[in-house]
């Protein structure tokens, strides 16, 4: 990788068909635990690394325009793993904030993306410009992180271990018990002024440059095969017919909700490598 370019935490495992796992907030890698043994087992090569800004990646300081942490960047980051790693195209899974990167890598580099997964999200475009009192109540985060001069990382990084484990129960159905361990991983990559200035560089990117992107490229599809899944406990559940809104971004568009909320590797792991496995092992129109 570019030595200008932020040094990325890269797993890698299995031998086949590469598949690259983009984790979401406040997460790491890590989230994938429960789901890339059973891909590597189903024949896949699985690269799962921390975004910009999360987990043991470098989390570079912020930019006035934001662009540091925009998905674009982003996006090219995992383009430049995939190239020291020698795989001209591959298949893409992420969560959340990840699904967002891929979202944009399907559509920045459509020649390298074979196939793509996004777990419980719409489109951030989709998602703002039909935003309502739910969605503010809903997604408070996405408008608390973007606030300007430092407000939110003084309040997040008071106590950044309970602002994260609070978020997780908030944020999954009711009951759900996080892998303490890797919720111990969560708490040590977010705890320190650097990461949490970062993730806040990412929600002030998602309502700014994000967004300019997302208009610029309205008339773009993605046309690779793309497997929505979302937790039917959560949200995007509650607020969107979630197939026929990705039909308006995507021309092979499939899914089903899991059971569960927003962190289905976690809440439904066995579902959800079901779903991928399946997908994964789809032929691809050329």
């Amino acid at each position: 990788m570019d030595a200008a370019e932020p040094a990325l935490h890269v797993t890698r495992r299995g031998e086949g068909p590469p598949v690259v796992l983009l984790h979401g907030y406040p997460q790491t890698h890590r989230m994938w635990d429960r789901v890339a043994p059973g891909l590597v087992a189903a024949g896949h090569e699985v690269v799962a690394l921390d975004l910009r800004g999360y987990g043991d990646s470098d989390k570079p300081g912020g930019d006035p325009a934001h662009r540091t942490y925009a998905k674009r960047a982003m996006a090219a980051d995992v383009v430049r793993v995939m190239d020291d790693l020698g795989h001209d195209r591959f298949a893409v899974v992420g969560h959340d904030r990840g699904a967002r990167v891929g979202h944009r890598l399907a559509l920045d580099h459509p020649e390298r993306v074979e196939r793509l997964a996004v777990l419980d999200i719409a489109p951030t475009l989709h998602m703002v410009e039909h935003a309502d009192a739910a969605f503010a109540t809903g997604y408070y985060h996405w408008f608390l992180l973007a606030q300007p001069d430092g407000l939110p990382e003084r309040l997040v990084g008071a106590d950044p271990e309970f602002y994260l484990r609070e978020t997780l129960r908030r944020w999954s159905a009711p009951g759900t018990v996080f892998d303490e361990e890797a919720v111990r991983e969560y708490v040590r990559c977010f705890s320190t002024p650097e990461a949490v200035h970062a993730s806040c560089e990412d929600y002030r990117a998602a309502l700014g440059p994000d967004l300019d992107d997302d208009r610029a490229s309205r008339d773009r599809r993605v046309a690779c095969p793309l497997l929505v899944l979302w937790g039917e406990q959560g949200f995007v559940a509650r607020t969107y017919d979630v197939l026929d809104v990705w039909r308006s971004y995507a021309d092979d568009v499939r899914g089903h909700p899991v059971p569960g909320g927003h962190f289905c590797a976690e809440e439904s792991p066995a579902e959800v490598l079901d779903a991928l496995t399946g997908f994964l092992a789809t032929e691809v129109r050329r």
